[in-house]
């Protein structure tokens, strides 16, 4: 992926020097945790403490949040917080562009980065959740230290695929300005789990798409994309597709229990955003088969 040398966004808040805490703390993520936390939605979507409470029937997350110090930039010399500060920048450019064709304003989020642990609107923000998206207080949280476990224990190696991972975060947002989780909100206590699960995944596989509507737009602006780079991308979205992350937890597949979509159906979407480059072309919830 080319991304050395374009804008970096300023919405980029360091949380990493305050320290992690909670149940983690800053140790490493074991393959059983990722899994574990993935099937139950926990990683490359909206805010699992909301999905959570919305399974189970009780109260949405306060939006209260605890003091924290005065948010800091990354150091210059990071290279990694410089590449997903390129990405988000990316991101805002294409769909600040797309808004505004549509009559409408695109309002950025921030992207927090920490370790092992921090608090967000939604609740205490752990690191085995994987990277994840508040609508409380429109930011995307993110331990860096997901993408070592996304190369080595889940199979998923690149560049493109962390961008990817920023870029399915940042649809939930996008998600979120169009009132789209405000309606996926509505239906907490008011549908079954099985037909929650159901609009969980259509709601996953629709910021997949919307990754995809990105990526097209970026490369059509800006080239960005290298030999391997798509590829990249389909097989992260392969890799976390439930039943992938169900084979390797060692259980059985059980679709009642998807959150996020089958490997297959996860690739089908990131694709039709990638060609198409529509937002139209990414209503999962319409959509007759997914």
């Amino acid at each position: 992926m080319k991304w050395e040398g374009n804008r970096e966004s300023d919405n980029v808040e360091d949380r990493r020097s305050v320290g992690g805490g909670g149940l983690l703390g800053g140790r490493s993520i074991g393959i059983g945790t990722i899994v574990i936390a993935l099937v139950g939605g926990w990683a490359l979507g909206i805010n699992p403490l909301t999905i959570l409470s919305m399974l189970s029937g009780g109260d949405a997350p306060s939006a209260q949040v605890q003091s924290q110090s005065p948010a800091q930039k990354p150091p210059a010399d990071d290279r990694m917080a410089a590449f997903v500060s390129t990405v988000l920048a990316d991101t805002e450019d294409v769909w600040k562009d797309l808004f505004t064709q549509s009559g409408g304003s695109y309002q950025e989020p921030q992207l927090v980065l920490f370790r092992g642990a921090t608090q967000t609107a939604c609740g205490q923000g752990q690191a085995a959740m994987g990277p994840f998206y508040c609508p409380g207080d429109q930011k995307v949280y993110i331990d860096l230290g997901f993408y070592e476990t996304l190369q080595n224990k889940l199979g998923a190696p690149g560049d493109f695929a962390q961008a990817y991972v920023i870029a399915h975060e940042v649809g939930h947002h996008v998600q979120n300005l169009l009132g789209i989780s405000a309606k996926m909100d509505q239906t907490r206590g008011r549908v079954s789990t099985a037909d929650y699960n159901t609009l969980s995944v259509k709601m996953e596989l629709q910021a997949d798409c919307f990754a995809g509507v990105w990526a097209h737009h970026a490369q059509s602006a800006r080239q960005i994309l290298e030999q391997g780079d798509v590829e990249e991308a389909m097989n992260a979205a392969a890799k976390i597709g439930d039943d992938a992350l169900q084979r390797a937890g060692g259980g059985a597949v059980v679709p009642e229990s998807f959150t996020h979509g089958t490997s297959a159906q996860r690739q089908r979407w990131f694709d039709s955003g990638l060609k198409n480059g529509s937002i139209k072309a990414c209503d999962t919830f319409s959509a007759r088969n997914l």
